[in-house]
């Protein structure tokens, strides 16, 4: 057997003696195209191939008005190949995020032209990658991943195209003028947290639950994010209404119906019917009884409403007759629960009584009543089993804090099977049917049983005896736990509401357990409509809310808040809860830097003009130049030479990213830490100091030296003041506050500072070998 695994060597060449390669292309060979290599280089793209074929070199375009320094090299940084039957082209991206499409011009097997044409700005990826869909999915290098529709290829705009051909002195190149996304839609976008440099972890919003308050991204793209464990939810609609109402449900006129008809909202002593269309708006002639609160209310048989109030039951036909059950006199119905085809209600004195929809579509009592030994506080029963004419069991939880299953067979009717005790009172009951988390096709039986205390217990119900077993108990919150039967993907899903609100649902093949992002709920029920296909209605206080739940299997939902530079460190005021971020870029303009730098390059095109025609023309592009300020989150910051830096301290309120209070340091100060301290001898103050390096350079690494600034938190924590500047003979690196003094890091010196009037006092210091 011959060897297969071996390396040849063609051909080596050699690129120009100023040209540094970063990234090779491959070029489609065959019938296809005449293969070889796109090396991308300094400033240039340069086409490499055997035998004959001479180098294609285009210089890489530069943006006009671009505040980089002219000596800084562009380089490509990713590409992707884009190849059909009849055509091929490239896609690069440059560390300015700017993409660009390159083509090749061939004459049989030799390329005689390159051409690059500007397409899109784009955050920087690592990688790009075209599928053959039509889509352009990049993986960024900090932020999040995104997803584009390419809508056109650039071939019939107005964008200027720039050719090899183009003759050009050394060193010279193209420009072009940046705009937003012409080419590109884009569809979604995948978050991420890269890189995430420091967090925080705290209720700083008071939710009750812990939010993670993370430092991410690089440049004028950074954001501090928040994130709060649930699943996030997107409000439809809220509405007011008259009072605060009991609970609430929807229903359907037609079992086959794809959309439900009417909203029921219970109050204390009315219920309110609204017809679900276009606009959700009340109606009068629903047949459901308007001056009575609704104790339940649901679809039975195929085309009947049926109405639960404490006086009775009401039967709504379709064709508008109704049919009343009265309660006994003084006995009003405390408890209900239904399905398709049976009712059970609790009148006072925990006297259970049994309906049952008969093969006329008429609701029949059953003959006997079952007398319980304690309030009912809840009652349940599942759905009726596909293939069956009833559900088996009723499951109802007492004051003695117990729950007992009640068999509903027509040979032993009403008649206990099983009982179990539970650790606190129940507040409700819902059996549902699910699917085996193993095998995904084996149904189980669960009782979820809501306790007053806050628990949510978990159950599986033998669907041939009755017996409890593989109990599961989860905390979910400080209020009494109430159950709701919803939709989710078109199955049965669980929808806890306690002090906050809990979805149990299946997804992906698991189940999940998972809080909602939102206020306390009361009361919830599946909703469905041609504006909203699969929703849950709930009521808050006096407020009727749609909501629609669609990043399902996220575990963590986010908010994001933006910034200017990289953020570095964060420090929380504990009174205020308010945040103190310090954000440092390495290579990077200060505001007053860019004034600066426009100015200078706007002075430099008038003093090139040579005649009048020449000067008019500068001035305005003088002027245009000075006034242009783009979106630097879009298309990125200019970047200076090394050793200039950029920083800022800001004030910032976590739960709703509005910034307080902003200070900007000097161009070449780099903000490396930030502590709060409280100085002994100034007892009802709280500072902020921001330790700094002095134009640092990393290669090789010196400085001019670092510096202290000391501000002074006022109003509260919602607002701060500089009060100085102590300057250091080496960066610093560590600032704490240690019993009522800052202990700080200057090199590797550890040094005591107090407060003082115009800098801070220097009491002591130690010299250690070497500080983090």
């Amino acid at each position: 057997m011959s060897e297969i695994n071996q390396i040849m060597l063609k051909a080596c060449s050699s690129l120009n003696l100023f040209l540094k390669g970063n990234l090779l292309i491959g070029v489609p060979g065959g019938s296809d195209g005449p293969s070889g290599v796109i090396v991308c280089c300094e400033n240039y793209l340069v086409y490499k191939n055997l035998g004959d074929q001479p180098d294609v070199r285009c210089p890489i375009p530069r943006r006009r008005n671009d505040l980089d320094e002219s000596e800084r090299p562009i380089m490509i940084v990713c590409a992707a190949t884009h190849k059909t039957k009849s055509m091929y082209f490239f896609l690069v991206q440059s560390e300015q995020g700017d993409v660009f499409k390159v083509t090749l011009e061939a004459d049989g097997d030799l390329v005689t032209e390159m051409r690059i044409k500007y397409f899109d700005t784009l955050p920087v990826a690592n990688a790009l990658c075209i599928l053959k869909t039509g889509f352009l999915f990049t993986a960024s290098e900090f932020g999040n991943h995104q997803l584009f529709q390419i809508a056109h290829l650039g071939d019939n705009d107005d964008e200027p195209e720039f050719s090899s051909r183009i003759p050009l002195d050394e060193g010279e190149t193209f420009f072009y003028d940046t705009r937003g996304l012409q080419n590109l839609i884009l569809v979604d976008q995948i978050d991420s947290l890269n890189p995430m440099i420091t967090s925080h972890i705290g209720d700083l919003a008071n939710e009750d639950a812990p939010q993670i308050y993370a430092l991410c991204g690089r440049g004028p793209r950074s954001t501090m994010r928040v994130l709060r464990n649930g699943l996030e939810v997107a409000e439809m609609a809220v509405s007011e209404l008259p009072g605060n109402p009991t609970a609430v449900w929807t229903v359907k006129k037609n079992v086959d119906d794809p959309f439900h008809a009417h909203i029921i909202v219970s109050f204390t002593n009315a219920t309110l019917v609204l017809s679900i269309g276009e606009t959700v708006e009340e109606v009068t002639d629903s047949g459901f009884l308007g001056t009575t609160p609704t104790l339940g209310c649901a679809l039975i048989g195929d085309d009947s409403l049926l109405q639960v109030y404490p006086s009775g039951i009401r039967h709504i036909r379709a064709d508008r007759r109704i049919n009343e059950w009265r309660a006994p006199p003084k006995r009003p119905i405390q408890k209900c629960t239904m399905n398709r085809r049976q009712v059970v209600i609790s009148l006072t004195g925990a006297e259970i009584v049994y309906f049952e929809l008969d093969m006329n579509n008429q609701l029949r009592e059953y003959s006997e009543r079952r007398e319980l030994t304690s309030e009912v506080l809840c009652m349940s029963m599942s759905e009726v089993p596909e293939g069956e004419l009833r559900s088996r069991f009723l499951t109802v939880g007492l004051a003695d804090k117990t729950v007992r299953i009640i068999s509903l067979d027509t040979s032993d009717c009403l008649a206990p099977l099983s009982m179990q005790a539970l650790p606190a009172e129940p507040e409700s009951l819902m059996v549902m049917e699910t699917s085996s988390e193993q095998t995904g096709t084996t149904s189980i039986m669960h009782l979820n049983i809501g306790l007053q205390n806050g628990c949510l217990l978990r159950a599986t119900l033998d669907q041939v005896t009755g017996d409890l077993s593989d109990n599961r108990t989860r905390y979910l919150g400080t209020r009494p736990v109430k159950l709701f039967r919803v939709l989710i993907q078109r199955r049965e899903a669980l929808f806890a509401c306690s002090s906050r609100a809990w979805l149990f649902y299946n997804y992906q093949g698991r189940f999940h357990l998972t809080p909602l992002s939102y206020s306390a709920l009361e009361h919830a029920a599946s909703f469905s409509s041609e504006q909203c296909s699969e929703g849950i209605v709930a009521i808050s206080e006096n407020t009727l809310r749609i909501l629609a739940l669609e990043k399902l299997g996220v575990l963590f939902n986010q908010v994001v808040h933006k910034l200017k530079y990289t953020p570095r460190r964060l420090v929380v005021h504990p009174a205020s809860q308010n945040m103190i971020i310090i954000e440092t870029d390495h290579a990077a303009f200060t505001e007053k830097g860019k004034r600066r730098r426009r100015e200078e390059m706007a002075n430099d095109l008038i003093e090139m003009a040579k005649d009048q025609e020449e000067k008019a023309l500068a001035e305005e592009m003088a002027h245009s130049l000075r006034n242009y300020e783009p979106d630097e989150s879009i298309y990125g910051s200019a970047r200076a030479q090394a050793g200039k830096w950029a920083s800022a301290v800001r004030l910032l309120v976590p739960k709703t990213g509005q910034t307080l209070c902003q200070y900007e340091l000097p161009e070449g100060e780099a903000a490396f830490c930030v502590e709060l301290v409280n100085f002994r001898s100034q007892n009802d103050s709280t500072f902020v100091l921001v330790g700094c390096a002095i134009e640092l350079e990393l290669r090789p690494k010196r400085s001019k030296g670092g510096c202290v600034y000391t501000f002074l938190l006022t109003n509260n924590g919602m607002r701060f003041e500089f009060i100085h500047r102590t300057p250091t003979p080496h960066e610093v690196y560590a600032v704490h506050d240690f019993r009522g003094m800052a202990l700080i890091g200057v090199g590797n010196l550890l040094r005591m500072y107090d407060f003082g009037r115009k800098n801070c006092w220097l009491k002591c210091e130690k010299r250690v070998g070497y500080i983090l």
